[in-house]
């Protein structure tokens, strides 16, 4: 049913041994690419792959010359659930648009990705990449940049297929940490959701959409509380992925665009009232999470919401695949979702990409096989599997479903697109290494003052 990507990122004593093994040191590299505590989730959707909508523009069709090509090495963490039903979906397509490049899928699974980012990192540091693989935007590959890993493709991938007038700036942003396109984003979750069970609201007499902005929330789960016999919010702490992406939400909204991009540019202290009383409110919410939180998985307290136990659920919207995939609980009927309160018109980005490393053993195959990532076919093949929309916003919906149709309709309509915190994609890997540290702090004790100082110190 799902595809959970639960892991926590390499710690930078891990990588450094990872780094010692290389036979050449690359110090900005190493030096850079600690990682912090942290999870993520994936999950599934229905849909089918079948599809014979072709790219736009420059189709890059095979030719003679591709049984010329190296073989085309890709590695990703896609090894089960809708992941690898996504993957075997989008693979299938190059190798009809590209049959004479032979494919070797080598996935790394396990460790929700980490297990992968290892091996990549040993891979480039001994010059030896992969000819692509799967990984976050934005701020997670400045490293590779800086160390001149990756190599700019804005004219041989992004200038085909109509790619730079479909994507729109949040993606375009995340594919050129700095300045230069060197990745191509294939998928997007959306992470600012509120999902509710749909019964329990309108028991409680509580509308989710007339929440304006995350402290109201508050008031509602009391109300939830006070009406029904379910908990306000379900949410996990068992480990600090989930709390730490729910307060990122409640800084975005509760403060808005500005200072949340502020924050992700290490402005914390200018930023310290906003910060602190975006940690206040999550300590608020708190007292209406489920009494198991420390104890259980982010499916498990999902499922409190498909059971009727919760009225409330923030999640990215892999948390929907759950829904879809539970008989008899239909969406707009059983469960709903809206903006998380305050962010109206903001569409909150994590994408997986595929980059274009230096030293690349296959670089023609890899060039097209990144030019079919960028593609409406790969896309509209891709993504309904996985349970995530396309970064084109030229992609058909009919294979998406009613839900997804309206994310895909948010993100067209967004009037910003901000990039993950939690994931990596708006901040490079030594703060999101700090800064998930001192969300462990916030929810082993939820004390404010102590989790802003190591938040303040997260960028340094």
């Amino acid at each position: 049913m799902t595809d959970a990507n639960e892991g926590s990122d390499v710690s930078r004593r891990d990588y450094l041994k990872v780094a010692g093994a290389g036979t050449i040191g690359v110090t900005g590299l190493a030096g850079c690419m600690g990682g912090g505590g942290d999870s993520e989730g994936t999950t599934t959707d229905s849909g089918s792959d079948e599809t014979t909508e072709s790219s736009d523009g420059d189709s890059d069709s095979t030719t003679e010359e591709d049984s010329n090509y190296e073989t085309l090495e890709v590695q990703h963490w896609w090894t089960g659930g809708d992941g690898a039903k996504a993957a075997e979906a989008l693979f299938a397509g190059f190798e009809e648009a590209h049959p004479d490049i032979e494919v070797n899928q080598n996935p790394v699974a396990g460790g929700g990705g980490q297990n992968l980012k290892t091996v990549i990192k040993k891979r480039v540091l001994n010059n030896n990449p992969p000819s692509t693989w799967q990984a976050w935007p934005g701020a997670h590959l400045q490293p590779f940049v800086e160390a001149d890993k990756l190599k700019d493709i804005g004219d041989s991938v992004w200038s085909k297929n109509g790619m730079k007038d479909a994507y729109l700036e949040g993606p375009k942003d995340a594919a050129k940490p700095d300045g230069k396109f060197v990745t191509v984003p294939i998928n997007i979750h959306r992470l600012n959701n509120l999902f509710y069970n749909k019964k329990v609201v309108e028991e409680a007499g509580v509308d989710p959409s007339s929440i304006e902005k995350p402290s109201d929330l508050t008031a509602a789960m009391k109300k939830v509380e006070e009406n029904t016999d379910a908990v306000g919010m379900a949410n996990q702490t068992k480990s600090a992925w989930s709390t730490a992406q729910l307060w990122a939400q409640v800084l975005l909204g509760e403060h808005g665009t500005e200072t949340y991009r502020a924050f992700t540019e290490g402005k914390v202290e200018a930023n310290k009232e906003a910060v602190k009383n975006s940690l206040s409110i999550v300590k608020e919410y708190t007292e209406y999470f489920n009494d198991d939180a420390g104890s259980i998985s982010w499916t498990e307290a999902n499922k409190k919401v498909i059971n009727g136990e919760a009225a409330f659920f923030h999640q990215g919207d892999w948390a929907a695949g759950m829904y879809r995939g539970q008989d008899g609980f239909e969406f707009e009927s059983e469960w709903g979702q809206v903006p998380f309160p305050g962010t109206q018109g903001v569409y909150a980005l994590n994408m997986d990409s595929f980059p274009m490393p230096k030293n690349n053993p296959s670089p023609e195959a890899a060039k097209k096989f990144l030019q079919y990532v960028g593609s409406v076919d790969a896309q509209e093949r891709f993504n309904p599997k996985k349970g995530s929309i396309p970064p084109r916003t030229d992609v058909p919906k009919d294979k998406f479903g009613p839900f997804l149709s309206r994310q895909m309709d948010d993100f067209a309509n967004s009037d910003v697109q901000v990039k993950s915190i939690q994931h990596g994609l708006a901040i490079p890997p030594g703060a999101k290494s700090n800064f998930g540290d001192a969300m462990s702090t916030f929810t082993s004790g939820w004390n404010v003052d102590k989790t802003y100082k190591q938040l303040k110190q997260a960028f340094n």
